[in-house]
């Protein structure tokens, strides 16, 4: 359904509607407050839908301009959902960190509840549930523990080989090349080896499996869209944007690819009836998930493992690539600063011919654009959204109970009271500073912080320069078709994630060391 027909429809029905809530709103209005603490303030509300008026297509945008007015932890009533929206790094510290075990918990959204996968899902489960410590333990030991990391360091190295190769080729031929795309398919296939030890992806764009790349997108955005059934939880039914079946039919190709290793791996274990342990350096992660199938005691099913493969291959292949994407867009635009990170490499490599993961460290000014396009791009915007199992006081305001509690990292990220020149791609800002993205630093926290920061940083930010460094060091960049830099497309789409609208295309220039 068009977006703004469904649009029409929702604000519709919400008035034709609008009887059924008006005494709960007035129960609502009288209800007593429990503490002297005063809640959050935030702009007028409509009758019904509240403050939906003002979230736009862009709710990292819109909510960053209201809080200009109405501070860093500001609330909103978006239909019957309560929401804060916290924008500055002490704020961000008290939610994640300071009230972590009581903000710490998810409200899933329609799209998710449609497929069930809160139940499932390391994403959406609860942190008190013994099967999210379970899965958080199993991506811990057997994904991006430092013993597992430094096994799957020369596959890292042969994908971004790879990589370098396909653009050799483009290079020859002077043709422009879809950084999306090839940012994409080497995370895939670096995620596809570790899970299933197989390529997934390939740089050819006819290829039939180049639709994951889409697929992955259009769960981020399923996820992440304003949603008419999340803030009126009866009009699920209606499911007038369409994530519900988005989402339906974007998983299900996922599980479908999931199913057949799945199938592959249990019949190959009926025969042999040896099975490979991930854990003695033998096999790979789905080897492992399936050895917690087997006996009476099964920690996991099928079902389990398709769910939990969907978040570490949605999470480990889009956001690490269009990190990569952003990055290399603002040094399009910013000739400068790419000349310096290049010369840079030059110095420091020499005529080395390649990037290992061991020269990073020695890579300052490159460290600084990555954390500097965190600052910009950071993949999750509002990074997934918290619940409050209780209520709980944040810089003196009072966030009720089972309120929706949403960090907006990119305001942070811009903020002119945090940051110098706050808009501006500066990579210097970061250079002799201790500042890193690990979840310490409240004023630069993409993945998040506390119990629930993002399990794939380990391996996020091993891949993100490494293919980064391997793309300048290897290469000049130059815009097709006369394109000038200063009038490079930066256009984003909101989801979950945040991408480049209308994907970064250049032309790698072979360089001679």
């Amino acid at each position: 359904m068009d977006i703004m027909l469904g649009k029409t429809l929702f604000l519709l029905v919400c008035f034709i509607l609008s009887c059924f809530f008006i005494i709960s709103t007035t129960r609502s209005r009288r209800r007593k407050p429990l503490t002297a603490a005063a809640t959050p303030p935030g702009p007028p509300r409509l009758p019904i839908i509240g403050n939906i008026n003002l979230v736009g297509k862009n709710p990292h945008r819109s909510f960053a301009n209201l809080s200009k007015t109405y501070g860093p932890v500001m609330s909103l009533k978006l239909g019957c959902l309560n929401t804060v929206v916290i924008t500055s790094p002490e704020a961000a510290r008290e939610v994640l960190r300071t009230h972590d075990e009581v903000l710490s918990n998810r409200g899933s959204n329609n799209s998710i509840n449609s497929i069930n996968h809160q139940e499932r899902s390391l994403v959406w489960l609860p942190s008190s549930s013994p099967r999210w410590r379970l899965l958080r333990k199993l991506s811990a030991t057997l994904l991006f523990s430092p013993k597992r990391l430094e096994a799957t360091k020369d596959l890292r190295m042969k994908k971004v080989k790879d990589l370098i190769s396909f653009m050799s080729k483009s290079s020859e031929r002077e043709e422009p090349v879809d950084i999306s795309h090839a940012a994409f398919t080497t995370t895939l296939n670096i995620m596809s080896n570790i899970l299933f030890s197989v390529d997934l992806g390939s740089f050819d764009p006819l290829k039939e499996s180049n639709g994951f790349q889409d697929t992955v997108i259009g769960v981020m955005e399923a996820v992440g869209d304003p949603d008419a059934a999340n803030y009126f939880p009866f009009m699920r039914f209606f499911d007038l944007q369409g994530n519900s079946k988005k989402m339906k039919d974007n998983m299900e190709r996922l599980f479908r690819v999931f199913r057949g290793f799945i199938d592959a791996k249990i019949a190959e274990k009926a025969l042999r009836n040896n099975p490979k342990d991930v854990t003695d350096g033998d096999g790979d992660f789905l080897d492992a998930l399936l050895h917690l199938t087997e006996g009476d005691e099964a920690e996991l099913n099928t079902n389990d493992i398709e769910h939990f493969l969907s978040d570490l291959f949605t999470a480990g292949t889009d956001t690490s690539s269009s990190t990569v994407e952003w990055a290399m867009a603002e040094l399009l635009s910013n000739p400068k600063t790419m000349a310096k990170a290049q010369a840079e490499m030059d110095y420091v490599l020499g005529q080395n011919g390649i990037v290992q993961e061991s020269d990073i460290p020695q890579l300052p000014y490159l460290q600084a654009v990555v954390k500097e396009t965190f600052r910009l791009h950071p993949p999750a915007p509002l990074l997934v959204p918290r619940k409050a199992e209780s209520d709980v006081e944040v810089l003196g305001y009072m966030i009720r109970k089972d309120t929706q509690v949403l960090v907006n990292v990119w305001a942070i990220g811009r903020d002119p009271s945090v940051w110098e020149n706050p808009t501006r791609f500066e990579p210097e800002r970061f250079l002799g500073k201790e500042t890193d993205v690990r979840g310490r630093d409240y004023e630069l926290t993409p993945f998040g912080a506390g119990r629930r920061i993002c399990p794939g940083l380990p391996l996020a930010v091993k891949i993100v320069p490494l293919m980064l460094a391997s793309l300048l060091y290897s290469f000049d960049w130059k815009l097709p078709n006369g394109v000038a830099s200063e009038d490079l497309d930066m256009d984003e789409t909101f989801g979950l994630t945040l991408h480049k609208t209308n994907p970064l295309h250049a032309v790698p220039v072979k360089k001679r060391h």
